[in-house]
């Protein structure tokens, strides 16, 4: 089977990014200081931006050297979605999604500025009986796929996508194509129940073509956040000394 292990330029480090999903700023602002140097990389997504304090922790990491992914997923008429991406060209946001079709994703690639843009192609927590309910009679993979193509046709640089359907993007699609993938579940964890359907483990996550890995509840339930997520690097390191 083939490895289709990143070659991009990455510091190894970075590769991982910590979903920063959590109730409060205050709390956000305290697993900031106890990961540390262990994670690099941060995203704020939607139930951050509900907690009111969104801008104040992106100063925040951006002071403390961080890189951000704005994880907002924009879903609007074009105008408003390049209204809003235009919004973050201050910033120094690494990553913003956009979540539509062509027009908005096209719209969003116009106004990125820096910013690096991500189309959502299917959600880690749809299986094939959700796509089927939300009247998507096709393969999900092939689904990943035509959204990567159209994704990066339009401008776009990557897309969200599980470890799953990875490979088959590498195969099928542009290696500029910057893969993201969430729902990771390190080995002793993919037993753990929740809202994620399609998981990978990091290393696999890796081999079939992930840029970077997306992970949160491994790492914010643990016992030492900052232990867990230096166990994730560590394991990290160990797939790209292959």
């Amino acid at each position: 089977m083939n490895n289709f292990l990143s070659t991009k330029n990455i510091p190894v480090r970075e590769r991982l990014i910590f979903a920063m999903d959590l109730p409060s700023v205050a709390a956000a602002e305290e697993m900031i200081d106890r990961l540390g140097d262990s994670v690099l990389f941060y995203k704020l997504g939607l139930q951050m931006f509900m907690t009111g304090g969104y801008f104040q922790l992106v100063e925040k990491l951006q002071k403390l050297g961080k890189k951000i992914f704005v994880d907002l997923k924009f879903f609007d008429v074009p105008e408003t979605v390049k209204n809003a991406v235009e919004q973050l060209q201050s910033r120094g946001v690494t990553f913003a999604t956009v979540h539509g079709n062509d027009d908005i994703m096209r719209a969003a690639a116009a106004a990125k500025g820096s910013t690096k843009i991500l189309a959502v192609t299917v959600l880690t927590s749809l299986d094939k009986g959700d796509m089927e309910d939300l009247g998507f009679k096709c393969d999900v993979a092939e689904l990943v796929l035509s959204r990567a193509r159209r994704a990066l046709a339009l401008g776009c640089d990557g897309v969200i996508s599980s470890g799953l359907e990875a490979r088959k993007l590498r195969e099928g699609v542009d290696d500029k194509l910057i893969v993201i993938t969430p729902g990771i579940r390190p080995a002793s964890n993919t037993a753990v129940k929740d809202d994620q359907k399609r998981v990978v483990t990091v290393q696999d996550a890796f081999i079939n073509g992930a840029d970077y890995i997306v992970v949160g509840r491994p790492i914010r339930a643990a016992a030492d956040p900052k232990a867990a997520a230096e166990e994730i690097q560590r394991q990290i390191a160990e797939v790209f000394k292959q």
